[in-house]
């Protein structure tokens, strides 16, 4: 050991073959600049991507050691595949997701490192101004703050996974199982002390983004059942507050009919609005109840967060994963284990036993 700390910054990517070497030149340049006392280690995280990515990704890791590359054997989607490189990073301290679009400036990283050598042991970086289109700008601010609003925890607002943490939390992050991790809220449910930095989230130079409306509304509902049980609790007050005003209609129309007799309207349309009206309702309330459902469907089963396709510059998965609680104040050091071999294990197949 040289005594230097180590920078993990974690980038994730699917299809970002025109982005990914100008974003490992920006961050070997920033280090190199900027904090040339730490060690960098820039973690690739590859979601199958189907264009040249992953050979681009083979001739960094070549070609620079600091460069390691985890590639997905599926799509798994950017929060799966984020946080098992998280659970795989090395380093004093993680970047936990710096996009290869850029759209996060990594200029930022070292304010993140020196408010993180003060104490703090969480730096994220708040949006607070989006070159996007206004519809979209609106719509992420509401939804940012009615997730702070109702969530259990809280989780600052304006604020994705641009951030750095210390090893400690990420200690604590690899203690949770969640199928689907919501990561900037597990990251403010384990606590410790954090402080914000303010940028700008700027519009993306090259390609598209692979977030399409589908994916930023399961994103958006994955977020909000994760830390909060307020959207059963309006289904149930709504759904109260309909039971109460029903039977206050029953008792209004069976006090009418006594002192009104035979003058009963036929009510067939209000008949029908109020069928479909209630139809809906129960409808969206159990599309409610089977998010909570299927979250915990999916949760109990127990299925592999990522399925890893190959490695590049990095140990085999169990040996990196110990390798990566090395030297920290709370955790104790573990030495890598000196058998393995870089090279992907296959194993034969069983043999066939002899009766």
């Amino acid at each position: 050991m040289n005594g230097r700390k180590t920078i993990c910054v974690i980038t994730p990517v699917y299809n970002e073959q025109d982005n990914v070497r100008e974003c490992h030149a920006i961050v070997r340049d920033i280090f190199e600049k900027e904090l040339p006392e730490f060690t960098r280690e820039h973690l690739f995280c590859d979601n199958a991507s189907t264009d040249g990515t992953v050979a681009t990704l083979r001739e960094l890791a070549a070609t620079d050691p600091c460069v390691k590359v985890i590639v997905n054997a599926r799509n798994v989607g950017p929060f799966r595949s984020t946080f098992n490189g998280l659970l795989n990073a090395g380093g004093d301290a993680v970047v936990v997701l710096l996009a290869a679009d850029l759209q996060d400036p990594p200029e930022l990283i070292p304010q993140f490192v020196r408010l993180w050598e003060q104490g703090n042991q969480v730096v994220y970086g708040r949006r607070k101004r989006r070159q996007e289109s206004f519809t979209m700008r609106t719509t992420r601010r509401l939804y940012y703050r009615l997730v702070s609003r109702f969530a259990n925890i809280t989780i600052p607002p304006d604020v994705g996974e641009f951030q750095l943490i210390d090893r400690c939390v990420v200690e604590a992050l690899r203690e949770c199982d969640d199928h689907y991790p919501y990561i900037r809220g597990m990251i403010a449910n384990v606590g410790f002390t954090a402080t914000g930095v303010d940028y700008t989230w700027v519009a993306r130079k090259r390609g598209f983004s692979k977030n399409r409306m589908y994916h930023l509304i399961d994103q958006a509902l994955n977020g909000l059942i994760s830390f909060t049980n307020v959207p059963l609790r309006l289904c149930m007050g709504f759904g109260l507050l309909i039971a109460v005003g029903s039977f206050l209609f029953a008792a209004f129309s069976l006090v009418y009919n006594l002192v009104r007799r035979g003058d009963t309207p036929a009510g067939i349309p209000t008949l029908i609005v109020a069928v479909f009206f209630f139809s809906g309702l129960q409808l969206f309330f159990f599309g409610v109840l089977g998010e909570y459902i299927g979250a915990i469907h999916f949760q109990v089963r127990r299925r592999p967060l990522v399925v890893e396709r190959e490695r590049m510059n990095m140990a085999p998965k169990g040996v990196a994963r110990a390798w990566a609680s090395r030297g920290t104040a709370t955790t104790p050091a573990k030495e890598p284990d000196s058998t393995w071999s870089p090279s992907v294990e296959v194993r034969p197949p069983h043999a066939p036993q002899s009766r």
